[in-house]
This record gives C-alpha cells, sequence and structure tokens, in this order.
C-alpha cells in the first residue's frame, strides 16, 4: 500500500476552517482509509491510500470534507517517497539544524514558473530568503512569521497557486511517522 502525507491548508487556523481531527480520521475510514493518524491539530494526516494519484485523492477529500463536514479547504497531498524528497532536497540544511521553528516547507498545489519565483523573492522586503524546487517552496522566517511582509496571500499570489506551509519540525514530524509504518 503506498503511504501518504495529506496537509489541510488554513485548517483550524484563527478560527476558521475547525475541523477535529477525530472527526478528519472517521471520515477517511468511512472513505476507505481506515488507519489514518492525524499530528497536531492543524491538518496533517498520514494514511494508507492504495495506488491512486495524489491529484484524484485531493479532489475525492476536498469534496467529501466539503459535502460532510461543511468545510470549504484544500488538500495537499504528497507520497511518502515525495516527502522524503522534500527533507532530502531542503536547500536551507543550516536552518533545519540551527532554527527550524522559522523554516517553512510549503507544498504547492503546482509547479511554480522560475519567472513567478523570481517575482516573488524580488518581493520580499526582509531577512526572509525563499527557494523553489518542483512543488515545494522553502522559506526561511529568522526574524518569525508573525510580522513578516511575506504573507501566504503575498506567495500565492505571485506564484499564481495555492499552498499550505508546515514548519521544519513539523515536516520532520510527519516523515517519522511515515516511517515508522515501514
Amino acid at each position: 500500500m503506498r503511504m501518504y502525507v495529506a496537509l489541510l491548508r488554513a485548517a483550524n487556523v484563527g478560527g476558521r476552517g475547525s475541523v477535529a481531527m477525530v472527526v478528519l480520521r472517521t471520515m477517511l475510514g468511512e472513505l476507505g482509509f481506515p488507519d489514518a493518524r492525524t499530528l497536531l491539530h492543524s491538518g496533517n494526516l498520514v494514511f494508507e491510500g492504495g495506488s491512486k494519484n495524489c491529484a484524484a485523492l485531493e479532489t475525492l477529500l476536498e469534496r467529501e470534507t466539503e459535502r460532510r463536514l461543511k468545510v470549504r479547504t484544500d488538500y495537499l497531498l504528497r507520497t511518502a517517497d515525495e516527502w522524503c524528497s522534500i527533507v532530502a532536497n531542503n536547500p536551507f540544511p543550516d536552518e533545519a539544524r540551527d532554527d527550524p521553528s522559522h523554516l517553512v516547507v510549503m507544498p504547492l498545489k503546482s509547479t511554480p514558473t522560475k519567472s513567478d519565483v523570481g517575482a516573488l523573492v524580488s518581493a520580499i522586503k526582509g531577512r526572509e530568503r525563499c527557494r523553489a524546487r518542483g512543488r515545494e517552496l522553502y522559506l526561511v522566517y529568522p526574524d518569525g512569521i508573525g510580522r513578516s511582509k511575506l504573507t501566504m496571500s503575498l506567495i500565492e499570489r505571485t506564484l499564481r497557486t495555492r499552498g499550505t506551509g508546515r514548519n521544519w519540525n513539523t515536516v520532520l514530524k510527519l516523515l517519522a511517522m511515515l516511517q515508522a509504518d515501514e
């Protein structure tokens, strides 16, 4: 069975899109993914999904979450192999080691163009840095995310795709969950 990481965009953030993780696990079980596990309370899932591709699973989960839970949200899915590549291809290893809570990986719905990534880099006004690797954007927020002008809306608007961010600590916890199933 193929393992997946599923991330909900903007779930349980700022009082919007509130979804109890037990309800989410139950829904996945009813959809044929009985061993889904969650991490934290912000929409992080690891589950076995057969051989379906990520796009088909994203569509299914988005539709069923809206229908069953009355929550409209995006799902960003990656296979276990893709998640391992996200960790292995991190362009900021020093930050991962020294300041992991300020390193963010943002899985994206689609691969941004080089031109759009260049526009995003040009839009950065602070000390933040970013690098795109395929459908992932790696972001370093040395002064913290809260006051940064490099916001989710700026990133999505500039890259012309949607995504959701997780700090490096969460990325590694999800990797550990995947490896526990091997």
